[in-house]
């Protein structure tokens, strides 16, 4: 089902709502006590950022399929109806958790660097990175490994065949399905860089170049071929045979660099899940190339030391407690996050809950200290934008939390010809030049540096929350560089205020990623709240991100399991069309 209007309309009003109307006391407008309801399922639920790829879940899981069968046929789907940032030619990470071993599972399918990817590949004859080449030219793309990653799951942990958990997407892709509100006005309004591609604006437009209204059928026939070969032969339907052939013939039809090689080199990892813990809960979540999980257990061990549940949530004091810690960790990620397999990433000293004591002890409590003042840890204890989320959980207590992506919303815009897809530009997520911002902002060094091989760093950040050895909770966001703190938030209202999955998902956001030096909050938060907050030396901004002035911060898809054995869920209305279907 979906939020009742009602609440839906509520959530939107102090969505939008003008700063000297959201509140006139340091109450956020929507209070502690305020409870919205939940998704609530016995059997089992899917929960994405689409109607049409939340309801591919749960036919899944009607069909006896079990939580991963239900998150790869989600996942397909959303390559389908939600090209934004579903996708068969970008990449992710998936938690798996199966309650019958007990047992966490993190498969990180980032896209991986060409061969003939080099350091400097994006800086002009003057040394400045070139951003239109390492944004929108086919050298932004890595090797997908979306494919790779959903299948693979599905083969050692899933229990239908690929062909079924497939059924939905390709239904989708050849019979189409009525256009949404929401696709039509993403595709309306991103029509003019789409349509620089004469194969996406094919793809996605009508022959006129008009976009297909709310309610008329889009049918997308190259995508669906694509979908019966990988349906048919796996990841070789891929990464091999015709579809490879597509990708290359695009490549070197327009200086890109993947190659037959490349396409066959890539693998999907399966990596040692992040654990760490806050009060009488476990947080398990994604190691690095991911930099999320890292930070949001960092800052979770710094914030352990005060009683934040006393301060009110989304007070002030509370408020600052939390961007202060902020600014630390997007410090330290700056300079010490990277593809493990080519950097020495230090995890255990990152998360280590002295070092965490060391950062709450340099917090001043009655003023923000300036990013300037702030640097990466000097060192460290010794130790041997658009993005899409979906979580499923199923009635035997498996559950998974997936985070993919093509970058920015529909990648660098590029439809591979004959086959039906778009292209990532997450080389864009590689430091193009150390101590230069990419495009959300972050900055990076050597740790991230373009390498031949390696996975660019993510904020991508599906995590997992248990108590008392029994799974809790599932959930993730899209969002670029408020990923990470998006999903901080949800944990601690979830594990600290006791907040159930819809109210959980509701409550205002705030945002600090240390550059710049910038106190971002979501529009719900009361004008006594955003003084006392300027007054402590922040400076509180209304916009929300950098995607030309949005005010919200992410969109997390969580489902609870509660002590009662239903499954409560939630889909964030920040992102319209968003969908927790449950039986």
């Amino acid at each position: 089902m979906r939020f009742p209007a009602a609440i839906l309309l509520a959530i939107l009003a102090f969505m939008t709502a003008p700063a000297t109307l959201l509140a006139q006391s340091a109450t956020p407008i929507i209070t502690y006590n305020t409870q919205f309801h939940p998704t609530l399922a016995r059997k089992g639920m899917a929960v994405s950022q689409d109607y049409y790829a939340s309801e591919a879940g749960l036919e899944i899981l009607k069909l006896g399929g079990n939580a991963v069968d239900a998150a790869v046929a989600t996942g397909f789907a959303l390559a389908v109806t939600h090209p934004q940032a579903g996708n068969l030619g970008g990449g992710g990470f998936m938690l798996i958790y199966l309650k019958s071993e007990d047992r966490v599972i993190a498969i990180d399918y980032r896209e991986m660097a060409p061969a003939g990817a080099s350091q400097d590949m994006f800086l002009d004859a003057n040394g400045n990175v070139d951003n239109s080449r390492a944004r929108f030219s086919l050298q932004s793309s890595g090797v997908p490994g979306t494919v790779m990653g959903l299948t693979d799951a599905l083969s050692k942990y899933g229990s239908l065949p690929l062909a079924t958990v497939m059924a939905p997407a390709i239904r989708l892709a050849d019979e189409g399905f009525p256009m949404t509100w929401a696709l039509n006005v993403s595709l309306s309004r991103y029509r003019e860089r789409l349509s620089r591609d004469p194969v996406t604006a094919a793809q996605f437009f009508k022959e006129d170049g008009s976009a297909y209204q709310q309610g008329e059928i889009f049918r997308q026939p190259e995508l669906a071929l694509t979908l019966k070969e990988i349906a048919s032969k796996g990841a070789d339907g891929f990464y091999a045979g015709w579809v490879a052939d597509r990708i290359v013939d695009t490549m070197t039809a327009d200086g890109g660099l993947i190659t037959r090689r490349d396409l066959a080199n890539y693998v999907a990892k399966e990596r040692e899940p992040l654990t760490g813990s806050f009060r009488d809960y476990q947080v398990v979540t994604m190691p690095p190339p991911s930099s999320g999980g890292v930070h949001v257990i960092q800052m979770l061990n710094v914030l352990e030391g005060w009683d934040m549940k006393a301060l009110g949530h989304n007070s002030a004091n509370y408020i600052h407690r939390l961007t202060e810690s902020m600014k630390y960790a997007y410090a330290d990620r700056s300079k010490y996050l990277g593809d493990p397999d080519f950097f020495n990433v230090p995890v255990s000293a990152l998360t280590d809950k002295a070092y965490a004591e060391s950062i709450r002890a340099r917090i001043d409590l009655q003023r923000a200290t300036p990013s300037t003042d702030i640097a990466p840890a000097p060192e460290l204890p010794f130790e041997s934008k658009d993005t899409t989320h979906f979580s499923t959980m199923d009635a035997a207590g498996n559950m998974v939390a997936n985070t993919y992506t093509l970058n920015f919303t529909y990648g660098n815009g590029r439809t591979v010809a004959g086959a039906g897809f778009l292209l990532n530009n997450e080389m864009d997520d590689f430091s193009a030049k150390p101590g230069t911002p990419n495009a959300f902002g972050l900055l990076g060094g050597e740790a991230n540096a373009i390498e031949a091989g390696k996975r660019p760093l993510s904020s991508m950040t599906p995590t997992l929350l248990f108590k008392n050895g029994q799974p809790i909770m599932a959930t993730g966001s899209p969002g670029g560089s408020t990923i990470i703190t998006a999903v901080l938030q949800t944990v601690l209202n979830v594990a600290e205020f006791d907040m159930n999955a819809a109210t959980a998902t509701a409550r205002p956001r705030i945002h600090h990623q240390w550059f710049p030096d910038r106190l971002i909050l979501e529009p719900g938060h009361s004008v006594d709240t955003r003084l006392r907050l300027a007054e402590m030396g922040h400076s509180v901004s209304a916009v929300a991100s950098y995607n030309e002035g949005e005010r919200v911060l992410g969109a997390t898809m969580t489902i609870i399991r509660r002590p009662d054995g239903l499954i409560s869920g939630s889909a964030d209305p920040r992102r319209p069309g968003a969908h927790a279907a449950a039986y």
